[in-house]
């Protein structure tokens, strides 16, 4: 919903309606800290044309486990949020909210100061890519995977059937995202976000989650008491916020109402299929290819604006595992998450399709990876460098300040490794005698330093 974004975090298992082999796992989506907004008037959602997700979704989300003991509210923040809520109900009513469902969502919303704990909490995504792609299609998320694959398999059937989003590829987003379904949140959507809107750091876009999730209750779609998710709103199997459910959410079991909230994750996974359509998904076509990248390769050209036909790229020498020419499924890129010590990556416009669904590399490979494993597939075969990890957003920045300070123009300081920083990158490597793949690694700012 970008996330929201707004992800990477949950637990793999079961589906609720039925158990599945294999331990629980913690889900692990990557995101950075998403910025401050102000509260502005709502905005009613509509069908993305880039995202739905403003932002990579707050990192501790559903499944998340509250503490034991719970600090007790401060009667200041609670008469705060009652103001504030007074003011929101005319904005939502000039909206289109009727009074009666505003009053009953609203009765006896409490400020929730675990919601704020957690928002304030957030650290950044570090975990190296080898070790997140490793927890992402561990054994036990593939084994989780397929046993609901054949539990499902009627309903995916006829999912892919009606969008043309492979069967696997939903169940990897549902695995990712809820760990099948296992870990779809306990928060009480509508308190969790008016804390989060009249909290102010990112009231922006909180309020208009809000305004939204009051339009899905208007619709019939939940009650306040069903509508349940992580603490910043994300809801149901998939982890949808309200605006892309208003946007993207299908009722394709035909009772009237899109519930995505049931144990019967149908609504869900066929609302997700819709998604992943509405975003440019080509059926038959692979997220990515894992290729080998020839010693000599100029690296200038692993880059995400420069596409060639895969033949094309087999006569620059870059092949699949096997060592043949990966098939001419259409214009593709070339991407090494971990620089040249790490796999390295043909990807195609599904890689886009998934990227709008989370923006995070990491979440993207992980999702299609695990896809290509449900189906039979192979694990990645390249290795990873050990100990390597993310740079912070402060070793980000302290990298362009060096790179510029020795003469290699980053285009500004902002913390984003962007097309003119990796530039740099590359162009330093080079004048060291260091590989030039343009990779943002702790030993590149070491050398810096």
């Amino acid at each position: 919903m970008r996330f929201v974004s707004v992800s990477l975090l949950l637990s793999l298992f079961a589906t609720a309606s039925g158990s599945m082999a294999g331990p629980v796992e913690r889900s692990i989506r990557p995101m950075p800290r998403p910025m401050q907004q102000k509260v502005v008037e709502i905005i009613p959602a509509a069908a993305p044309e880039a995202s739905i997700r403003p932002m990579l979704r707050p990192k501790a989300q559903a499944g998340t486990p509250r503490p034991a003991t719970v600090a007790p509210v401060d009667p200041a923040l609670q008469r705060g949020l009652e103001r504030w809520i007074g003011g929101f109900r005319a904005r939502a009513l000039s909206a289109g909210i009727s009074a009666s469902v505003f009053d009953r969502a609203m009765r006896g919303v409490r400020y929730d100061p675990e919601v704020i704990r957690r928002d304030r909490n957030q650290s950044e995504f570090t975990k190296s890519i080898g070790d997140y792609l490793a927890s992402a299609a561990s054994d036990s998320r593939v084994e989780n995977g397929r046993a609901a694959l054949r539990q499902h398999g009627t309903a995916l059937e006829a999912i892919e059937a009606r969008y043309g989003v492979e069967k696997e590829v939903v169940a990897a987003v549902w695995g990712m995202e809820s760990a099948y379904g296992t870990r779809r949140g306990s928060d009480p959507v509508i308190g969790s976000l008016a804390t989060l809107a009249f909290d102010g750091r990112r009231g922006k876009f909180f309020e208009q989650q809000l305004a939204a999730a009051l339009k899905i209750l208007q619709s019939g779609d939940t009650t306040p008491e069903n509508m349940k998710g992580s603490w910043a709103g994300a809801m149901g199997h998939t982890q949808f916020i309200p605006t892309s459910y208003l946007a993207l959410a299908v009722d394709f079991t035909g009772d009237g109402k899109r519930d995505i909230w049931s144990d019967d994750p149908t609504d869900a996974l066929a609302s997700t299929a819709n998604y992943l359509a509405k975003s440019g998904w080509k059926k038959g076509q692979p997220w990515g290819v894992e290729v080998r990248i020839p010693q000599g390769f100029d690296y200038s050209l692993a880059r995400r604006d420069l596409t060639r036909m895969p033949s094309e790229w087999a006569r620059l020498g870059v092949k699949g595992m096997d060592g043949n020419a990966v098939r001419d499924y259409g214009q593709a890129s070339l991407l090494l998450p971990a620089g040249a010590r790490g796999a390295a990556f043909m990807i195609f416009s599904n890689f886009k399709a998934i990227e709008r669904y989370n923006a995070a590399d990491a979440y993207v490979i992980g999702v299609g990876h695990l896809s290509d494993r449900l189906g039979g597939g192979a694990k990645i075969q390249a290795t990873w460098p050990e100990g390597d990890r993310g740079l912070t957003y402060k070793e980000r920045k302290e990298m362009q300040q060096r790179l510029t300070a020795a003469g290699f123009n980053t285009g500004g300081v902002d913390g984003r490794i962007g097309p003119k920083t990796a530039a740099a990158m590359q162009s330093y490597q080079r004048s060291v005698g260091l590989i030039p793949d343009g990779y943002a690694s702790q030993s590149l700012l070491e050398r810096l330093r």
